[in-house]
């Protein structure tokens, strides 16, 4: 009886729509930051190394280089603080965790086999009737 509600209260608090990037992709992840009382959406662009956990705790981590340093940060999947996550470039990873990136230098740190899309017309603009 209480795994029912524990299940369904994690069940409503789960956000849809955010399953649509995986390991290896270039993200912008767009996260609501109060200051006071004020309110403001700061964004975080990098590539995502790791997805970890499921569920309600499930996570990923985004790492970037910033000013030559390499900054990480772990972000909950449902978190009601994250505004949305848009993903800037697809990937083809060859691993289930990009942390050899850490070693990497320069240009070197952000690069991962990327998946090039081509856009045909009627992906552009559906088409009318």
């Amino acid at each position: 009886m209480s795994q029912q509600i524990l299940n369904s209260v994690n069940a409503s608090q789960l956000k849809s729509g955010r399953d649509n990037f995986k390991v290896g992709d270039g993200v912008k992840v767009y996260t609501i930051v109060r200051e006071g009382e004020k309110e403001r959406t700061q964004i975080f662009s990098g590539i995502v190394i790791s997805r970890k956990g499921g569920g309600i705790a499930e996570t990923f981590t985004v790492r970037r280089i910033s000013y030559g340093e390499g900054v990480e940060r772990v972000f909950p999947v449902h978190s009601p603080l994250i505004e949305k996550v848009v993903v800037e470039r697809k990937s083809v990873p060859m691993k289930a965790r990009l942390f050899y990136l850490r070693k990497r230098l320069g240009k070197q740190a952000t690069k991962v086999r990327e998946k090039r899309f081509v856009e045909t017309a009627a992906q552009v603009a559906p088409a009318s009737k």
